[in-house]
């Protein structure tokens, strides 16, 4: 059963990040975020994904919101992965699964003809309150990323 709905508070959660950085929900407060889940570092839609929210940042922030991406890989496959991009926000490493499962991205995949759980593509907007406002499952990269953009804009009006 996952630990979150859209309109509720979202549970507390503390992980550690890039940058030396440990960021706990409860200090989130204030803004809004968007938490994007994707399967692993310097895969073609992964770095795509990733570019497409680091090249728009600055919209982003113009609107209250930070950008955190988390994925399984470790805190050193995160930190090369972001130098080598150049992402100017934070990837939070969820190698026990805690945040993965909080928020019921695991599932059963067919990885070339053999069944793998893993962690499927979603992004949530959490508003400065701390309450999940939008999800998107099943992520397709291409216009993605547009799409949280506006719904961002929809929270700050």
């Amino acid at each position: 059963m996952p630990g979150i709905s859209v309109s509720k508070l979202i549970p507390e959660f503390t992980a550690e990040a890039t940058s030396n950085r440990s960021i706990n929900s409860s200090e989130l407060r204030g803004r809004n975020v968007v938490l994007y889940f994707y399967p692993r570092d310097n895969t073609p839609g992964c770095t795509t994904e990733s570019q497409d929210f680091r090249d728009h940042l600055e919209d982003f922030r113009a609107l209250n919101t930070e950008v955190i991406g988390v994925s399984r890989d470790s805190l050193a496959s995160h930190e090369k992965f972001r130098d080598k991009h150049n992402f100017g926000f934070d990837l939070i490493a969820d190698p026990d699964e805690h945040l993965c499962k909080l928020f019921d991205v695991i599932r059963e995949k067919n990885m070339y003809g053999r069944k793998v759980m893993g962690v499927e593509r979603s992004t949530f907007l959490i508003d400065a309150e701390g309450v999940l406002r939008r999800e998107w499952r099943k992520v397709k990269v291409p216009g993605h990323v547009d799409e949280v953009l506006e719904a961002a804009r929809e929270l700050k009006g």
